[in-house]
């Protein structure tokens, strides 16, 4: 079935060039130029995922994400802010992607994001025994809550959200930490090792494997068992 693709861009050049860029990989578009149009374009589209741009006229993309609950949403935009995205993650987006944008990389994601489905964009991700609260940023297991700081709870969100995959230390670093000179490679192994204690504490077992060289995967229970 064609997936459908709903485009939140006041900029039609950009806007244009999307179109034209996801109609030659077979995708069905959909555009709206405001944020009070995305809402009343919604219900009738019903699209599989969202690119959504954040200087919108009428209601911001900031505004509009809460209502694109259940749907993949893709954030478009040319902010940089490492907050700005860390608060996106955190409230429901289930990417960013810098303006200007490499188009190969965008499709790599929007690819990604399909295959993946609604359930990521969930304030709630779960894996066994633990579950993570993104509207509270806490992780929650067997009656005992952790609550988490900004974060711990987007790199959680990360792993949780590709529980089978090695996510690399760049990607991280790309996803909450871009062009943040504070944020690097050994700050992120503190917050992953704060995280890592949290977790124990709460199950007894170490969620978070480190893969040499690479980067971090979840850790299930079941992995564990020989």
């Amino acid at each position: 079935m064609q997936k459908h693709i709903l485009i939140i861009d006041d900029d039609v050049p950009i806007g244009d060039m999307l179109a034209e860029l996801l109609g030659r990989e077979g995708y069905r578009v959909s555009r709206a130029y405001s944020g009070t149009e995305a809402l009343l374009v919604l219900p009738r589209a019903k699209p599989d995922l969202v690119l959504l741009d954040l200087m919108l006229p009428g209601l911001s993309g900031e505004e509009v994400l809460p209502q694109l609950r259940g749907v993949p949403v893709i954030v478009v935009s040319a902010k940089v802010d490492v907050q700005d995205k860390v608060d996106l993650l955190l409230g429901g987006a289930a990417d960013y992607v810098t303006k200007p944008f490499d188009s190969k990389e965008l499709l790599a994601r929007i690819a990604v994001r399909l295959r993946e489905g609604p359930g990521q964009n969930a304030a709630f991700l779960s894996a066994g025994p633990l579950t993570l609260d993104t509207d509270t940023r806490t992780a929650a297991a067997d009656g005992r809550e952790a609550h988490l700081t900004r974060t711990e709870c987007a790199i959680l969100k990360l792993l949780l959200s590709n529980p089978s995959q090695v996510i690399t230390k760049s990607t991280i670093l790309d996803r909450i930490s871009l062009d943040t000179p504070d944020c690097t490679e050994s700050s992120l192994k503190m917050h992953v090792s704060n995280l890592r204690k949290k977790l124990r504490d709460l199950t007894g077992h170490d969620w978070i494997e480190a893969v040499w060289g690479i980067g971090f995967k979840l850790r299930l229970p079941e992995e564990t068992l020989p």
